[in-house]
């Protein structure tokens, strides 16, 4: 599945404010770095982990817009106390469950000066 372009920004764009670089003031990334900074390895995996995602618990999604799956993946798979189980979905709960396999990401950024995952 070729997810669009806003669902896989939405997922970046909320991985980049609840994440922080590794300096002494813990900064946000996104107030240095924006999607256009994801590297390409990121990029790859996480549309394919999003994508299986939106295949296994398809039936489970209702009418919601892939933007906000997007999100909310991210926020549920790294354990940030929102997401899919805090009341915008029916199955909340079962789609809780199915993501936490996915595991949690960190995110650093490399040499290159792009947005990487450990």
């Amino acid at each position: 599945m070729k997810l669009p372009t806003e669902a896989l920004d939405a997922y970046f764009e909320t991985a980049l404010w609840s994440s922080t670089e590794m300096d002494e003031l813990n900064t946000p990334l996104d107030e240095n770095y924006d999607v256009n900074d994801i590297s390409p390895e990121l990029r790859a995996e996480a549309e394919q982990e999003l994508a299986d995602f939106i295949k296994l618990a398809g039936h489970l999604l209702g009418k919601q817009p892939l933007t906000l799956i997007a999100h909310d993946f991210w926020l549920t798979r790294c354990g940030h106390g929102a997401g899919f189980w805090d009341g915008d979905y029916e199955h909340g709960e079962e789609l809780t469950k199915l993501c936490k396999p996915y595991g949690n990401v960190d995110l650093y950024v490399g040499d290159d000066n792009l947005i990487h995952s450990m």
